[in-house]
């Protein structure tokens, strides 16, 4: 059994996958804004529901720049730098070996995986309170762009270089219309929010030219209300040369990082 925590800007999330995949409780607390009490929380959680059990693996994503098992920077968490979650939470179900990743990159890794037939190579773009990227190779999180932050590339927007996240994402859009994307009905908002969100695919698709894009996290769940003219905004801006990906929605645009924890956790077994 695989234990998977899913550590977001504001909830945690933690669960158990049986062996074939399928998810049982889920247990939600507060993330706390420091990382010594989310640390607490997280083993007394732990201990309490799965000491004593038969756990293959731990594998918790972090919404943060992920080396060498340290979570090296984060966005929407701050006073989180360089924290080395395996080695704090060494021992807490005995000798079980404990996986960390971004979170974006285990959202496409199972958006990926879940398709069928497998698409050779993929984008997954979560668009919620900031924007993350999860670029996927052959059914595996490509490990030479596993460290992309996508949402960080400079864009130009409105005559000004500001970062992707800060134009396009969840938290930007309310900002600038005073509305969640739930209470935007108009065409012309929508229109313009299409347009914000095209900016970071024209540079991304020029250079990874992946065989399908995957929007998810909250602005994916209202695909429908701006994907026609994203995709107009693409086709018209795009080099000829350069052709326009299969665009989709997520099949779970807010718990693909859920599912990635599965997949994730085997191909790490495998590797031991």
């Amino acid at each position: 059994m695989i234990v998977a925590v899913d550590t977001g800007g504001t909830k945690t999330l933690v669960t158990l996958f049986s062996k074939d995949g399928v998810a049982g409780k889920m247990i939600r607390f507060p993330t706390p804004r420091k990382k010594t009490e989310y640390l607490s929380i997280l083993r007394k959680t732990l201990h309490e529901n799965y000491g004593g059990q038969r756990i293959e693996a731990i594998v918790i994503a972090l919404p943060a720049t992920v080396i060498d098992g340290v979570a090296s920077w984060f966005g929407n968490l701050q006073g989180w730098k360089n924290l080395d979650i395996v080695k704090e939470l060494d021992g807490v179900l005995g000798h079980t070996p404990i996986f960390v990743e971004n979170d974006a990159n285990l959202a496409g890794l199972a958006e990926t995986r879940s398709r069928t037939p497998m698409p050779k190579s993929s984008l997954y773009v979560t668009i919620s309170t900031g924007i993350g990227t999860g670029i996927t190779t052959n059914g595996k999180i490509d490990p030479g762009l596993r460290l992309s932050e996508g949402g960080q590339m400079p864009v130009e927007y409105q005559s000004k270089i500001q970062t992707w996240e800060s134009m396009a994402s969840g938290k930007a859009i309310y900002t600038i219309y005073n509305k969640y994307a739930r209470d935007i009905h108009d065409k012309k908002t929508w229109d313009e929010i299409a347009d914000r969100i095209s900016r970071g695919f024209l540079v991304a698709i020029p250079l990874l030219q992946p065989e399908i894009i995957i929007i998810g996290g909250t602005i994916g769940t209202y695909f429908n209300e701006y994907s026609g003219q994203l995709k107009s905004i693409l086709n018209e801006k795009l080099p000829d040369h350069i052709p326009l990906p299969k665009l989709v929605s997520a099949k779970h645009p807010e718990e693909a990082v859920i599912y990635g924890f599965y997949y994730y956790a085997l191909d790490s077994l495998d590797t031991q």
